[in-house]
């Protein structure tokens, strides 16, 4: 797995931690994320938690991105709320990031030990949705 701990985006951990204990109240919210996107802006989320599920706030800042425009992510960390620190997406955010954003860095670690690793690296050996699609015929242009 490929690290980078030297390029470690304190600012985006601190805008999670800030989404983190202002926005989680109870048990609903109690994740953060936070990714910037290519161009620099920082876009960030909280998950929708319920007894049956409910987006994690990996997958929720993902469609909130999408709503402010941003579609290139380069770096995500999510953080948890009452100053958990920063917790790694679980499999099912680590494969949907995979599919979405092939590229992007995850932050991972804990406060000693904080880390950048791209996201293929938390899925070795993965699926890769992609490329596993049929392409659609292609229609005969011959009447």
């Amino acid at each position: 797995m490929t690290t980078h701990p030297d390029r470690v985006d304190h600012e985006l951990i601190q805008a999670a931690a800030h989404v983190a204990a202002t926005r989680c109240r109870g048990d609903n919210h109690t994740m953060a994320a936070a990714a910037r996107a290519r161009d620099g802006r920082i876009v960030t989320a909280v998950n929708a938690y319920h007894f049956t599920g409910g987006p994690c706030a990996e997958l929720v800042l993902i469609g909130t991105a999408a709503a402010e425009g941003v579609y290139d992510l380069d770096t995500m960390v999510a953080v948890g709320d009452r100053d958990r620190g920063v917790v790694p997406p679980c499999g099912r955010c680590r494969q949907v990031l995979l599919d979405y954003f092939p590229e992007l860095n995850v932050i991972v670690g804990t406060n000693d030990g904080l880390r950048m690793v791209p996201v293929s690296g938390l899925l070795p050996e993965s699926y890769i949705w992609a490329d596993h699609q049929i392409a659609p015929p292609h229609a005969d242009p011959t009447p």
